[in-house]
Protein backbone atom coordinates (compact mmCIF):
# COMPACT_ATOMS: atom_id res chain seq x y z
CA UNK A 1 0.00 0.00 0.00
CA UNK A 2 1.41 3.17 -1.10
CA UNK A 3 1.56 6.32 1.29
CA UNK A 4 -2.08 7.66 2.52
CA UNK A 5 -3.19 11.02 1.53
CA UNK A 6 -3.10 13.16 4.43
CA UNK A 7 -4.66 16.95 4.56
CA UNK A 8 -3.21 19.58 6.64
CA UNK A 9 -5.89 22.41 6.97
CA UNK A 10 -4.78 25.49 8.40
CA UNK A 11 -5.13 29.41 8.17
CA UNK A 12 -3.49 32.49 8.73
CA UNK A 13 -6.86 33.70 10.49
CA UNK A 14 -5.93 31.74 13.45
CA UNK A 15 -3.15 33.26 14.51
CA UNK A 16 -5.34 36.71 14.82
CA UNK A 17 -7.03 34.99 17.69
CA UNK A 18 -5.67 37.23 20.19
CA UNK A 19 -5.62 35.69 24.15
CA UNK A 20 -3.56 38.10 25.49
CA UNK A 21 -0.19 38.29 27.16
CA UNK A 22 1.30 35.38 29.06
CA UNK A 23 -1.61 33.28 27.98
CA UNK A 24 -0.89 29.42 27.16
CA UNK A 25 -2.75 29.15 24.30
CA UNK A 26 -1.08 31.32 21.80
CA UNK A 27 -0.61 31.89 18.66
CA UNK A 28 3.12 30.49 18.89
CA UNK A 29 1.05 27.14 19.45
CA UNK A 30 0.80 26.98 15.60
CA UNK A 31 3.81 28.56 14.68
CA UNK A 32 6.15 26.12 16.05
CA UNK A 33 4.17 22.94 14.23
CA UNK A 34 4.00 24.84 11.03
CA UNK A 35 7.90 25.71 11.42
CA UNK A 36 8.77 22.04 12.51
CA UNK A 37 6.98 20.12 10.14
CA UNK A 38 8.80 22.37 7.47
CA UNK A 39 12.10 20.66 8.80
CA UNK A 40 10.67 17.20 7.86
CA UNK A 41 9.76 15.48 4.54
CA UNK A 42 6.06 15.49 6.00
CA UNK A 43 5.57 19.10 5.00
CA UNK A 44 5.94 18.00 1.26
CA UNK A 45 3.79 15.04 2.00
CA UNK A 46 1.12 16.22 3.01
CA UNK A 47 -1.88 17.27 1.07
CA UNK A 48 -2.29 21.39 2.57
CA UNK A 49 -6.25 23.40 2.60
CA UNK A 50 -7.30 26.25 3.29
CA UNK A 51 -10.77 26.06 5.27
CA UNK A 52 -13.30 28.11 4.85
CA UNK A 53 -15.57 30.07 6.82
CA UNK A 54 -17.85 28.05 8.38
CA UNK A 55 -21.25 28.71 7.73
CA UNK A 56 -24.38 30.19 10.59
CA UNK A 57 -26.15 26.57 9.90
CA UNK A 58 -23.47 24.96 10.34
CA UNK A 59 -22.65 26.35 14.04
CA UNK A 60 -26.33 25.93 14.87
CA UNK A 61 -26.01 21.84 14.42
CA UNK A 62 -24.51 21.94 17.89
CA UNK A 63 -25.01 25.74 19.32
CA UNK A 64 -28.22 28.08 19.48
CA UNK A 65 -28.89 30.95 17.68
CA UNK A 66 -28.76 32.90 21.17
CA UNK A 67 -24.96 31.50 22.00
CA UNK A 68 -23.69 32.57 18.40
CA UNK A 69 -24.93 35.85 18.28
CA UNK A 70 -23.42 36.26 21.69
CA UNK A 71 -19.77 34.86 20.81
CA UNK A 72 -20.12 37.25 17.66
CA UNK A 73 -21.09 40.12 19.81
CA UNK A 74 -18.28 39.45 22.41
CA UNK A 75 -15.59 39.43 19.52
CA UNK A 76 -16.41 42.59 17.73
CA UNK A 77 -16.06 44.25 21.15
CA UNK A 78 -13.22 42.65 22.26
CA UNK A 79 -11.19 41.40 23.51
CA UNK A 80 -13.66 40.36 26.08
CA UNK A 81 -13.21 38.02 29.21
CA UNK A 82 -15.61 35.39 28.68
CA UNK A 83 -14.37 33.11 31.73
CA UNK A 84 -10.89 33.54 33.47
CA UNK A 85 -9.47 31.59 30.41
CA UNK A 86 -11.63 31.96 27.53
CA UNK A 87 -10.86 35.34 25.57
CA UNK A 88 -12.69 36.58 22.83
CA UNK A 89 -10.72 39.15 20.50
CA UNK A 90 -11.68 40.95 17.71
CA UNK A 91 -9.59 38.44 15.49
CA UNK A 92 -11.25 35.45 17.32
CA UNK A 93 -14.87 35.52 15.23
CA UNK A 94 -13.05 35.02 11.76
CA UNK A 95 -10.93 32.54 13.55
CA UNK A 96 -13.50 30.46 15.45
CA UNK A 97 -15.54 30.19 12.08
CA UNK A 98 -12.11 28.89 9.83
CA UNK A 99 -11.69 26.45 12.56
CA UNK A 100 -14.96 24.81 12.20
CA UNK A 101 -14.27 25.17 8.35
CA UNK A 102 -11.10 23.16 8.71
CA UNK A 103 -13.18 20.19 10.22
CA UNK A 104 -16.14 20.37 7.65
CA UNK A 105 -13.84 20.45 4.91
CA UNK A 106 -12.06 17.86 6.25
CA UNK A 107 -14.76 15.54 6.46
CA UNK A 108 -16.14 16.72 2.51
CA UNK A 109 -12.42 15.73 1.85
CA UNK A 110 -12.53 11.88 3.47
CA UNK A 111 -16.06 11.35 2.36
CA UNK A 112 -15.81 12.05 -1.20
CA UNK A 113 -12.35 9.97 -1.17
CA UNK A 114 -9.93 13.16 -2.11
CA UNK A 115 -8.06 12.27 1.53
CA UNK A 116 -7.70 9.47 3.69
CA UNK A 117 -7.05 11.03 6.93
CA UNK A 118 -6.54 14.82 8.09
CA UNK A 119 -5.19 16.95 10.59
CA UNK A 120 -6.92 20.34 11.18
CA UNK A 121 -4.42 22.89 13.04
CA UNK A 122 -6.68 25.33 14.37
CA UNK A 123 -7.42 27.67 17.54
CA UNK A 124 -8.99 28.51 18.80
CA UNK A 125 -9.50 24.82 20.64
CA UNK A 126 -13.27 23.91 21.26
CA UNK A 127 -14.00 20.46 23.68
CA UNK A 128 -14.52 22.28 26.44
CA UNK A 129 -17.16 24.65 24.78
CA UNK A 130 -20.66 23.42 25.92
CA UNK A 131 -23.74 24.07 23.64
CA UNK A 132 -24.56 27.24 25.58
CA UNK A 133 -21.57 28.21 27.44
CA UNK A 134 -17.31 29.27 26.43
CA UNK A 135 -15.05 27.44 28.54
CA UNK A 136 -11.24 26.26 29.15
CA UNK A 137 -10.18 28.34 26.01
CA UNK A 138 -12.79 27.62 23.77
CA UNK A 139 -15.42 29.48 21.93
CA UNK A 140 -17.09 26.70 19.43
CA UNK A 141 -17.24 22.65 20.23
CA UNK A 142 -15.63 22.48 16.75
CA UNK A 143 -15.41 18.18 17.05
CA UNK A 144 -19.07 18.32 18.03
CA UNK A 145 -20.13 20.57 15.02
CA UNK A 146 -18.38 18.23 12.81
CA UNK A 147 -19.51 15.13 14.13
CA UNK A 148 -23.42 16.66 13.42
CA UNK A 149 -22.18 17.84 10.32
CA UNK A 150 -21.22 14.20 9.15
CA UNK A 151 -24.59 13.12 10.79
CA UNK A 152 -26.68 15.60 8.48
CA UNK A 153 -24.56 16.32 5.32
CA UNK A 154 -23.31 12.55 4.62
CA UNK A 155 -25.81 10.06 6.18
CA UNK A 156 -23.68 8.94 8.44
CA UNK A 157 -25.37 6.77 11.66
CA UNK A 158 -22.24 5.92 13.95
CA UNK A 159 -19.24 8.40 14.95
CA UNK A 160 -16.69 7.73 17.09
CA UNK A 161 -14.85 10.66 19.31
CA UNK A 162 -11.61 9.89 20.48
CA UNK A 163 -10.60 12.67 22.96
CA UNK A 164 -6.99 11.92 24.42
CA UNK A 165 -6.22 15.52 25.76
CA UNK A 166 -5.33 15.57 28.95
CA UNK A 167 -7.93 17.52 29.74
CA UNK A 168 -11.19 15.96 30.09
CA UNK A 169 -13.78 17.20 27.01
CA UNK A 170 -16.44 18.13 29.16
CA UNK A 171 -18.42 20.26 26.46
CA UNK A 172 -18.45 17.04 23.77
CA UNK A 173 -19.30 14.72 26.60
CA UNK A 174 -22.46 17.24 27.75
CA UNK A 175 -23.20 17.06 23.99
CA UNK A 176 -23.62 13.92 23.14
CA UNK A 177 -23.94 12.07 26.66
CA UNK A 178 -27.25 10.95 25.40
CA UNK A 179 -26.78 10.00 22.09
CA UNK A 180 -26.31 6.54 21.36
CA UNK A 181 -25.18 7.62 17.38
CA UNK A 182 -21.82 9.22 18.93
CA UNK A 183 -19.36 7.20 21.09
CA UNK A 184 -17.43 9.68 23.15
CA UNK A 185 -13.88 7.83 24.79
CA UNK A 186 -11.33 9.92 26.57
CA UNK A 187 -8.39 9.46 28.58
CA UNK A 188 -7.51 12.14 30.96
CA UNK A 189 -5.26 13.02 34.03
CA UNK A 190 -8.13 13.07 37.15
CA UNK A 191 -9.03 14.62 39.18
CA UNK A 192 -8.09 17.98 37.47
CA UNK A 193 -9.59 20.52 35.15
CA UNK A 194 -12.44 20.83 34.31
CA UNK A 195 -13.15 18.26 37.10
CA UNK A 196 -15.53 15.81 34.89
CA UNK A 197 -14.66 12.57 33.44
CA UNK A 198 -14.99 10.07 36.57
CA UNK A 199 -15.32 6.54 35.38
CA UNK A 200 -19.11 6.24 36.73
CA UNK A 201 -19.90 9.07 33.55
CA UNK A 202 -21.56 6.84 30.70
CA UNK A 203 -24.11 8.43 29.41
CA UNK A 204 -27.25 8.85 30.19
CA UNK A 205 -31.00 7.17 28.30
CA UNK A 206 -30.37 5.48 24.85
CA UNK A 207 -26.43 7.36 25.18
CA UNK A 208 -25.86 4.84 28.49
CA UNK A 209 -22.63 2.77 27.73
CA UNK A 210 -21.70 5.08 24.77
CA UNK A 211 -19.46 7.32 26.68
CA UNK A 212 -16.34 5.68 27.80
CA UNK A 213 -13.98 7.84 30.14
CA UNK A 214 -10.69 6.42 31.61
CA UNK A 215 -9.66 9.09 34.02
CA UNK A 216 -5.84 8.86 35.00
CA UNK A 217 -3.91 9.68 38.17
CA UNK A 218 -0.97 12.02 37.83
CA UNK A 219 2.13 10.75 36.59
CA UNK A 220 1.00 8.26 34.17
CA UNK A 221 2.62 7.67 30.84
CA UNK A 222 2.60 6.08 27.44
CA UNK A 223 2.00 2.64 28.93
CA UNK A 224 -1.00 3.53 30.92
CA UNK A 225 -2.27 5.22 28.04
CA UNK A 226 -1.84 2.48 25.59
CA UNK A 227 -3.44 0.09 27.71
CA UNK A 228 -6.46 2.11 27.75
CA UNK A 229 -6.83 2.26 24.52
CA UNK A 230 -6.15 -1.13 23.29
CA UNK A 231 -7.94 -2.69 26.42
CA UNK A 232 -10.69 -0.45 26.87
CA UNK A 233 -11.25 1.44 23.43
CA UNK A 234 -10.54 -1.16 20.88
CA UNK A 235 -12.93 -3.78 21.81
CA UNK A 236 -15.86 -1.14 22.48
CA UNK A 237 -15.29 0.99 19.47
CA UNK A 238 -15.34 -2.29 17.32
CA UNK A 239 -18.58 -3.20 18.85
CA UNK A 240 -19.81 0.26 17.78
CA UNK A 241 -18.32 -0.03 14.31
CA UNK A 242 -18.14 3.65 13.64
CA UNK A 243 -18.36 5.25 10.00
CA UNK A 244 -15.70 8.06 10.67
CA UNK A 245 -13.25 8.69 13.83
CA UNK A 246 -12.92 12.46 14.97
CA UNK A 247 -9.94 12.81 17.60
CA UNK A 248 -9.89 15.75 19.70
CA UNK A 249 -5.99 15.53 19.55
CA UNK A 250 -4.47 17.24 22.51
CA UNK A 251 -0.47 16.88 22.80
CA UNK A 252 -0.69 17.83 26.47
CA UNK A 253 -0.50 14.72 28.19
CA UNK A 254 3.10 15.07 26.92
CA UNK A 255 5.60 14.65 29.79
CA UNK A 256 6.96 18.16 29.28
CA UNK A 257 3.99 19.95 29.29
CA UNK A 258 3.55 22.74 32.06
CA UNK A 259 -0.02 22.93 32.03
CA UNK A 260 -0.31 18.80 33.38
CA UNK A 261 1.33 15.80 35.16
CA UNK A 262 1.02 13.14 32.69
CA UNK A 263 4.02 11.63 31.23
CA UNK A 264 3.20 10.59 27.87
CA UNK A 265 6.15 10.90 24.68
CA UNK A 266 5.96 11.29 21.09
CA UNK A 267 6.30 7.48 20.53
CA UNK A 268 3.26 7.55 22.55
CA UNK A 269 1.16 9.09 20.69
CA UNK A 270 2.77 7.24 17.23
CA UNK A 271 0.91 4.38 18.70
CA UNK A 272 -2.00 5.84 20.10
CA UNK A 273 -2.66 6.84 16.69
CA UNK A 274 -1.77 3.60 15.29
CA UNK A 275 -4.22 1.71 17.60
CA UNK A 276 -7.07 4.28 16.48
CA UNK A 277 -5.76 3.70 12.54
CA UNK A 278 -6.20 0.17 12.97
CA UNK A 279 -9.98 0.49 13.76
CA UNK A 280 -10.95 2.91 11.24
CA UNK A 281 -9.70 0.54 9.30
CA UNK A 282 -11.25 -2.32 10.25
CA UNK A 283 -14.85 -0.54 10.54
CA UNK A 284 -14.90 2.75 8.06
CA UNK A 285 -12.23 2.31 5.44
CA UNK A 286 -9.27 4.52 7.56
CA UNK A 287 -11.62 7.46 7.54
CA UNK A 288 -9.68 9.89 10.52
CA UNK A 289 -9.99 13.38 11.19
CA UNK A 290 -8.05 14.76 13.83
CA UNK A 291 -8.07 18.37 15.42
CA UNK A 292 -5.67 20.02 17.47
CA UNK A 293 -7.21 20.74 21.12
CA UNK A 294 -4.15 21.78 23.46
CA UNK A 295 -0.70 21.26 24.18
CA UNK A 296 1.48 23.89 25.52
CA UNK A 297 5.41 22.86 25.45
CA UNK A 298 6.26 24.59 21.60
CA UNK A 299 8.96 21.45 21.18
CA UNK A 300 7.01 18.38 22.60
CA UNK A 301 3.67 20.37 20.68
CA UNK A 302 5.50 20.10 17.17
CA UNK A 303 7.03 16.83 17.78
CA UNK A 304 4.33 15.07 18.92
CA UNK A 305 2.21 16.58 15.86
CA UNK A 306 5.16 14.88 13.57
CA UNK A 307 4.77 11.48 15.03
CA UNK A 308 0.89 11.59 14.97
CA UNK A 309 1.22 12.77 10.99
CA UNK A 310 3.56 10.12 10.54
CA UNK A 311 1.27 7.47 11.25
CA UNK A 312 -1.79 8.80 9.57
CA UNK A 313 0.35 8.32 6.66
CA UNK A 314 1.90 5.13 6.86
Amino acid sequence: MGRRAVGLLFHPSFLTHDTGAGHPERPERLEAICEHLRRTECWQNLTHLDPPRASREMLALVHPSHYIDAIERACRQGPTALDPDTIASPGSWEAALRAVGAVTTAIDQLLDGSLNAAFCAVRPPGHHALADRATGFCLFNNVAIGARYAQRRHRLARILIVDWDVHHGNGTQAIFYDDPSVFYFSTHQFPFYPGTGARQEIGRGAGAGWTLNVPLPQGSGDAELLRAFQEELVPKALTFAPELVLISAGFDAHRDDPLAGLAATETGYAELTRIVRGIVDRSCRGRIVSVLEGGYDLRALGASVEAHLRELMA
